[in-house]
């Protein structure tokens, strides 16, 4: 689907730093970075000026007119959870994904989606302090309360805060490719990707090649991600860390919250899609460049974690 105009959807009491989110990664043009522009607006029921839960006033807003020709509607916390917003917000959330526009919800704005009925029978998450409400809220939904954030097709969930901006770097990279996502990353001084399924108890959040103030799992990050086309093992890493298994694997998982297994296959299968999106070679020679036997072992595990197969992926971004 083509994505080109971007709603935010709000009601008062609204997160200032998801709406920011929102706003810097959709509402800022980026033609400069190569990446482009959304057609953006934040709106309101009758454009009427909101509140942030910080007490500071929004106003200047649009009308949910915008929003409901929107390719893209996107929900911030607004409060109160415990209660529905207003019924225009429920009837263009309802309507967009009627059409066939993609609706995400951050952290708790992920209620408002299920307050509309968008989540029955939908994999979602939500921030994990929220989850034992939610599902009494909604037990038709399919709640993943590990997951950072949630892709069910069209409907799209976060869990925690900062998880937004996991989610939004996420639609980037379906939107405009793994290129122009890592380059908005880099801008915003993010980590270029943390997988959805990452536990949402993560100590230290990591770009793909650094590892926080772990200098020595740094190290190990930065030289597989240069031999990405290269077997690895537990072992061999935590030898050439100098240090025991043991002691790898849990320093590993502080530093980048996962697992070395589920980070390298991820990095291989971002590299993969680099390499799709370049064109130039074919699935086999993709294959081997990103360290898999074969095509085949390529094709399943994109499928698995991409929804997609290599070349479908291939022909949907360069069309």
């Amino acid at each position: 689907m083509d994505v080109n105009r971007v709603a935010v959807v709000l009601a008062d009491r609204v997160s200032p730093f998801e709406l920011g989110v929102a706003c810097e990664v959709f509402g800022t043009d980026r033609s400069a970075d190569g990446i482009g522009g959304w057609d953006f607006a934040v709106c309101s029921p009758g454009g009427t000026a909101v509140e942030s839960w910080s007490g500071f006033g929004l106003s200047g807003l649009r009308d949910l007119d915008f929003a409901a020709s929107a390719d893209l509607l996107i929900v911030p916390t607004c409060a109160p959870r415990t209660a529905p917003p207003p019924e225009p917000v429920l009837d263009v959330l309802r309507d967009a994904a009627g059409r066939g526009a993609w609706v995400a919800g951050f952290c708790a704005g992920v209620f408002s989606l299920g307050y509309a009925g968008l989540l029955d029978g939908r994999r979602c998450t939500v921030h994990w302090v929220y989850e034992t409400e939610f599902r009494q809220r909604f037990p038709a939904a399919e709640v993943d309360p590990q997951a950072l954030y949630a892709d069910d097709g069209g409907i799209l969930t976060s869990a925690g805060t900062v998880a937004a901006v996991d989610l939004c770097l996420h639609l980037v990279r379906r939107l405009r490719g793994v290129a122009a996502a890592t380059t908005l990353a880099r801008r915003m001084v993010a980590a270029p990707h943390r997988a959805g399924g990452q536990a949402q108890f993560v100590q230290a959040p990591v770009p793909a090649t650094a590892a926080g103030d772990d200098a020595v799992v740094a190290e190990a990050l930065e030289w597989v991600e240069r031999r990405l086309d290269q077997p690895f093992t537990v072992a061999e890493l935590a030898r050439r860390s100098g240090l025991g298994e043991r002691t790898f694997l849990r320093r590993f998982s502080a530093a980048t919250g996962t697992t070395p297994h589920r980070w390298l296959t991820e990095r291989r299968l971002d590299r993969a899609q680099a390499l799709l999106e370049e064109g130039g070679l074919s699935v086999e020679d993709i294959a081997a460049a990103c360290g898999y036997a074969s095509a085949a072992a390529l094709r399943h595990q994109f499928s698995r974690l991409r929804g997609t197969s290599p070349s479908s992926y291939r022909t949907a971004f360069r069309g």
